[in-house]
């Protein structure tokens, strides 16, 4: 692996055991949190597979070793469509987790897709700023002023969150939170950037499947050029990073 994106590759035979992994690692680093600060504070992803890993955290075995009232969960990213349509990311993890465990609502801090993409992004920098005590300037690594979990997918394309190739919020070194006209989509996005994700204490990306092992492979073992792979953007520089995937996304992996 080039230097520079030093982190921890976990290949699983299944899906289900990438899964079951993701959820221990959940549940572990929320106790972990709210021993050390009194909270727990996670940004989740969209997708099918987060998707899979929240249905599994609403059983009984994985939620009720949560300590919810103490959770604040925050999005990587969001469309820009109302927070009931089928496309939002906050309907899906509401469907999948949220209305299934006793996490206050005052807790879930949604990105508010329906409002004005660039306003939307500016108040969820604001609230972001004011739950870390950071009101300006960058992330502080402090244990209390930080997530403690992002979780990621990437795309076929390497994007990751709503960081596209060849756009703008990639390069974004000031702003936490921006909103980008995505054509690729023919959609507006609101995304986390990469200062404030590579903040964090422990970023976990979940990649499944073998149609995406060649970009696995150029993300982690090609050339360092996130304005093409955005995935690569993410290097937490005070934190762990760790790809947790099944046999037949890594099949293209050396060793």
């Amino acid at each position: 692996m080039p230097s520079g994106r030093a982190s921890q590759v976990a290949p699983f035979p299944t899906p289900d055991a990438v899964v079951a992994d993701a959820a221990g690692r959940f549940v572990s680093v929320a106790a972990q949190a709210v021993r050390e600060t009194g909270r727990f504070v996670v940004a989740l992803a969209g997708g099918s597979t987060p998707k899979r890993l929240y249905e599994r955290l609403a059983t009984p075995e994985y939620a009720t070793r949560v300590d919810w009232a103490h959770t604040h969960v925050f999005f990587g990213d969001e469309r820009c469509v109302p927070p009931d349509d089928p496309a939002s990311n906050y309907r899906m993890t509401r469907l999948a987790l949220l209305d299934r465990v006793p996490i206050p609502a005052a807790n879930v801090h949604r990105m508010r897709g329906e409002d004005d993409p660039t306003a939307a992004a500016g108040a969820y920098e604001r609230e972001l700023r004011a739950l870390f005590a950071t009101p300006d300037g960058p992330p502080s690594v402090r244990s209390d002023g930080r997530f403690h979990l992002v979780l990621l997918g990437m795309g076929s394309n390497g994007h990751t969150a709503s960081l596209f190739p060849g756009l703008t919020a990639v390069r974004e070194r000031e702003r936490w939170v921006v909103a980008e006209h995505v054509a690729e989509v023919a959609a507006w996005r609101i995304t986390l950037t990469p200062p404030v994700l590579n903040a964090a204490a422990q970023v976990v990306f979940l990649v499944l499947g073998a149609d995406k092992a060649p970009m696995l492979k150029r993300v982690l073992e090609g050339p360092v050029r996130p304005d093409e792979l955005p995935a690569q953007a993410i290097v937490p520089h005070d934190g762990a990073l760790t790809w947790l995937v099944d046999a037949a996304a890594a099949r293209d992996l050396e060793g």
